[in-house]
């Protein structure tokens, strides 16, 4: 059964077989894990993750690749395929028995941002997660403040789990090519948040505010919600830009709105 990739599911397949040993090798897999695969595709990792002993659901949008999954691995009793769309499955409900998730994926370029807040909604029942992304996006992940790269994504994910980069990845190891390089990445989500925050929506809000125009200054990009004195009364200069504050500063602004 052939499988020719689609372009509006973003579908690059990994071919490599050095660099699916490598990500595998990096992932440590134990016996007894219970893995979940997000965008299988047409099996490059299914089959030698399946090979550990481990029980594995994969989540795959794709009915065509689902067909071809059950077709290939009709024989694994220890394998679930999911036929959803990841963006809104619910991964908590794959958690039994007080065992935390690992997840492991190559996921699609067109989603990958928007598909790493929805994971975080299930942090509590992830163990670590290993990504397959576009270079670019996991420079912006594990980005620190100062830099250009550093934004509402590193900031954001820096609250619910910690991110390395663990290395890179050639538009030659896939079919079709990308046109970009890619790396692979490392997330373990905190047990315990690593600075108060009262509330992620007011969390995210101000992130979103302060990052929406980078080039602004704190008084400028926050005036809508914050005035600058207040802004300074929190021992934060009103006169920086977003890119130069900690997740702990983005914290105490946020709790000042909760307070109002």
């Amino acid at each position: 059964m052939t499988h020719i990739a689609r372009k509006r599911f973003g579908q690059n397949f990994l071919t490599d077989t050095a660099v699916i040993a490598h990500i595998l090798g990096s992932a440590q897999i134990n016996k007894d894990d219970h893995w979940v695969e997000i965008g299988p595709g047409q099996g490059a990792l299914t089959a030698p993750l399946l090979k550990h002993s481990i029980k594995l659901d994969v989540v795959e949008l794709d009915w065509n690749l689902v067909a071809l999954l059950q077709k290939q691995f009709s024989h694994a009793d220890n394998l679930s395929i999911h036929s959803a769309d990841a963006l809104s499955f619910d991964f908590s409900t794959l958690a039994e028995n007080n065992k935390r998730l690992r997840i492991i994926g190559n996921l699609p370029y067109n989603i990958s941002t928007p598909l790493l807040f929805h994971l975080m909604d299930s942090a509590a029942f992830i163990e670590d997660m290993y990504f397959m992304l576009q270079k670019e996006v996991v420079e912006r992940m594990c980005a620190l403040p100062g830099g250009k790269k550093y934004g509402r994504l590193s900031v954001m994910l820096r609250y619910y789990c910690e991110a390395e980069s663990l290395f890179e990845v050639a538009p030659e190891s896939f079919d079709p090519a990308p046109k970009v390089t890619s790396a692979i990445v490392r997330l373990i989500p905190h047990r315990q948040a690593p600075v108060p925050v009262n509330s992620k929506s007011n969390l995210n809000k101000i992130i979103t505010l302060a990052f929406s125009q980078r080039r602004k200054t704190l008084r400028n990009a926050l005036k809508k919600l914050l005035p600058e004195a207040q802004i300074a009364a929190l021992n934060i200069d009103p006169g920086v830009r977003p890119e130069c504050l900690t997740l702990a500063d983005f914290a105490r602004l946020s709790n000042y709105l909760d307070d109002q």
